[in-house]
């Protein structure tokens, strides 16, 4: 019982945080007051000084982590909206997304033995780009640390959401196919939650290359690290 209304305080606690944040998003929107860093980073200073451990926190947290999985599958609902432009640029989306992924884990593990990181680290790096689960699933495979691949998905995902309609601007990229290929295939569910504040088109695309992506990495990433092994 005890147990449950920990749980409970800290899930609702962290509702509210979040749409405060949002509030907050409406009058400062800038790429470090998306909801996402700001109700994060609360969450953890918060931990930090009153002592909690996270296991506790997770009581609660856990219910989150529940309903992200019928989170991510209604995004099938503005694919199917959008299918016949998807359609329409298949051929664009499919090479967009085989070479985002391809890049993604490569210039990740280039970095990393420029660096000369341990091993471990190398393959907790090379699946940063795809969504947590698979992510996990490949670095598990390959012998990275998972607690490390865990945050390394979660800095791209933020990075993405954070600095991805930068970029757009900078590289003076307006298509919304374009967009979403870009911030779909580098930031995963969290970019792509980004990606639909753009238009849901790019948001579509975002979700595809999400998807398809997670398949590509998990082929590619054995493959890289043997090759650079």
């Amino acid at each position: 019982m005890i147990d449950f209304f920990i749980g409970f305080c800290f899930l609702s606690a962290t509702v509210i945080l979040y749409y405060l944040s949002k509030t907050f998003y409406r009058f400062i929107a800038t790429p470090f007051t998306l909801p996402i860093i700001v109700t994060s980073l609360l969450i953890v200073l918060f931990l930090i000084i009153t002592g909690i451990p996270y296991s506790a926190y997770m009581n609660g947290g856990q219910w989150i982590d529940h309903f992200l999985g019928p989170l991510v599958v209604s995004l099938a609902l503005p694919l199917y909206r959008q299918r016949h432009l998807i359609k329409k640029y298949s051929y664009i989306i499919f090479i967009g997304i085989w070479f985002g992924s391809f890049v993604g884990v490569l210039s990740g593990v280039l970095l990393s033995y420029t660096l000369d990181f341990d091993q471990s680290i190398i393959a907790a790096i090379a699946p940063k780009s795809v969504t947590t689960p698979v992510a996990l699933s490949v670095a598990d495979t390959v012998g990275g640390n998972l607690s490390l691949a865990a945050i390394f998905v979660m800095i791209a995902g933020i990075g993405g959401a954070m600095f991805g309609p930068l970029m757009w601007k900078v590289g003076r990229i307006r298509h919304p196919v374009a967009r979403g290929l870009g911030i779909g295939t580098a930031s995963h569910a969290i970019g792509t939650a980004k990606a639909l504040e753009d238009s849901e088109l790019t948001g579509a695309v975002s979700a595809l290359s999400m998807t398809i992506s997670a398949v590509i990495v998990s082929l590619i990433v054995p493959l890289i690290l043997l090759i650079f092994s």
